[in-house]
């Protein structure tokens, strides 16, 4: 398999830089003010927890030493004592773990968005697609890796907080217990202040110590595995999307080799996975099974000089326990900040390359594009479309054979090419989404063309928001489009021959499986015919109808009488039908390009 993560590293931020766009991202956001009131809410409940928790450590010593003393009515205060401290510290993690929920919501709410808006900013995705591993499997970041971010940046934030809080408020407990204490070392006292303290400092630094040396590969590995899950789930996908045509082809067998050949990869992640986590978890498991009696050695000194007493050993147990479970943050973690760092570098190198689209660092030469001025034309000067970013050095690519055309509103116009010639990039350069090349393209204004493509797209919608896609969708009718009735929608559909889908308007099917070639380009005219486009280019749409539907659709596209029809591709029934003006594509030959390569040296 693809190690996608190691093609990605032209768009991965050192941490800092990761840090800094998604805490602008996060600002930028609409879920910032919820997750700021979240924020105050939880930090307020995190203090009274951490009091309630410091009254209960104090606790301690008077119940302790009432049991010493064998003192019942003290003992049986004592346990009314520890229920309301009990209660209290219940209702407060009980909300608490709500508030945590909810923060991580809207951190998914905020990520999720954001990153669906920047990925879905017209052109960055197509141009992303080009950019190598960076662009495989987007679904994978924009829902598994944000959930995981959401949620691993909401739990380790409180966690951190709640540790830096508790920290705070026993250090002090463990100075006062051993403020004064005295080892005997060869007849001599050594005095050390706040030996309790120093004691849990080092054990946890220990301990942290420990863990990211052990667990260093942890961030890395995890990465890995989510490339490794993104690519098993896009295999799964792609073979069911296509079944039809495998299971034509007999090519199950193919197939289930694909489908095992990604399974592997994740088998192999998980191993590695197994294998890190395994020794993370001698050092994590061994220092959290040692400090059940660590706190006691550490303090047995005092206690049997007599400078303690049980309750007191017992407080200081407690305020252990506490210290070290505040420094032991990161070892406790260490496996979920692995992850999250994992998941921040993915997420963060993603938005990094969509962004990046916006001023892309080209190869080679591209196109100049201009708006119509004045009269609103179509026309390209000099135009040579190369089918490499880096020129064609091997002279891949098309030029206009006439050198220059234009075409003015109302015309009918065939684009033709001779056999071998990639007519296709001259579609995808008119349509802006493939800029490598060299002369100018005037083009009128984007919202007055549609670009018809070869394959089109119908998305899992009602038929009514398919057939007028994108001029409406979920979110309604969009501004200057005009309303859709029924009445008009039916009888588009009529014309195009689709008279069986009249009365499924409002049904939501997945329309690219259960209509054929013929049925799709024929939904994609009557699009055309309710938008009513100034300008209508078409990728060689009518390629592999049959006559009778083609003849029926120049019909219909003949009835566009406001509409600018140009034609890219070989269509004899096009050419019939309207007497186009015409105009050609040729090879662009090798030469052409080394002459333009040395024009720019």
């Amino acid at each position: 398999m693809v190690n996608s993560q190691d093609k990605a590293e032209p768009y991965e931020l050192p941490l800092s830089g990761q840090l800094k766009m998604m805490t602008g991202a996060f600002w930028a956001s609409p879920v910032r003010n919820p997750v700021l009131a979240l924020t105050a809410a939880l930090l307020c409940v995190i203090f009274a927890t951490t009091y309630a928790t410091y009254r209960l450590n104090e606790w301690n010593g008077p119940f302790y030493d009432a049991l010493a003393r064998r003192d019942m009515p003290e003992f049986l205060h004592q346990l009314v004592v520890f229920g309301v401290l009990a209660s209290l510290l219940t209702l407060l993690n009980v909300i608490q773990q709500w508030l945590n929920q909810i923060a991580a919501m809207r951190m998914r709410e905020g990520l999720a968005r954001d990153l669906a808006d920047v990925w879905l900013t017209p052109g960055r995705a197509l141009k992303l697609a080009g950019a190598g591993a960076i662009a495989d499997n987007p679904d994978q970041r924009l829902h598994e890796d944000t959930r995981i971010l959401a949620e691993n940046t909401t739990s380790l934030s409180i966690g951190l907080v709640n540790s830096t809080i508790l920290l705070a408020s026993f250090i002090g407990v463990l100075w006062s217990i051993s403020t004064d204490f005295g080892l005997q070392i060869g007849g001599r006292t050594i005095v050390i202040p706040g030996y309790m303290l120093w004691a849990t400092i080092l054990y946890a630094l220990f301990g942290s110590v420990m863990s990211n040396v052990v667990g260093s590969r942890l961030a890395r590995l995890n990465a890995q595995r989510y490339a490794r899950e993104a690519d098993l789930r896009a295999t799964l996908v792609r073979a069911n999307e296509n079944m039809k045509p495998i299971t034509l082809a007999r090519g199950e067998e193919s197939e289930l080799f694909r489908v095992h050949a990604a399974i592997d990869g994740v088998l192999g992640m998980l191993r590695k996975l197994a294998w890190a986590l395994t020794n993370l978890t001698w050092v994590s498991a061994g220092f959290g099974w040692l400090a059940l009696v660590a706190p006691i050695i550490i303090a047995s000194p005092m206690y049997f000089s007599g400078n303690l007493s049980f309750g007191g050993l017992m407080m200081a147990v407690g305020a252990f326990n506490q210290v070290n479970q505040a420094l032991r943050w990161y070892v406790a973690n260490f496996s979920v900040i692995a992850d999250w760092r994992a998941t921040l570098g993915r997420v963060s190198s993603f938005r990094n390359a969509l962004v990046s689209m916006d001023t892309p660092a080209m190869e080679g030469s591209v196109l100049t594009y201009r708006k119509s001025d004045g009269e609103d034309v179509l026309s390209v000067t000099d135009l040579a479309v190369f089918g490499e970013p880096d020129r064609g050095g091997d002279g891949h690519g098309i030029r206009v054979a006439e050198g220059a055309f234009t075409i003015r509103p109302g015309e009918r116009v065939l684009i033709n090419g001779n056999p071998g010639t990639d007519r296709h990039l001259l579609f995808q350069a008119l349509s802006g989404i493939w800029p490598w090349g060299k002369g100018e393209i005037r083009l009128p204004a984007a919202d007055r063309m549609i670009m018809m493509p070869q394959e089109g797209y119908l998305p899992t919608a009602s038929l009514r928001e398919v057939m007028t896609y994108p001029a409406t969708g979920p979110a309604g009718m969009r501004d200057g489009i005009p309303d859709m009735t029924d009445a008009a929608l039916a009888q588009a559909l009529e014309k195009v021959g689709l008279h069986r889908l009249v009365d499924k308007l409002d049904e939501v099917e997945r329309w690219d499986r259960l209509l054929d070639k013929d049925e799709e380009v024929a939904l994609q005219i009557a699009n055309a015919v309710l938008r009513k486009p100034d300008w209508l280019i078409m990728d060689d749409v009518l390629e592999g109808l049959e006559p009778e539907t083609q003849a029926l659709l120049l019909d219909v596209l003949a009835g566009l009488t406001g509409s600018t029809l140009l034609y890219i591709g070989r269509s004899d029934a096009f050419s019939d039908r309207f007497s186009p003006k015409v105009f050609h594509l040729a090879p662009l030959l090798a030469v052409d390009t080394k002459n333009e390569a040395s024009d720019n040296g």
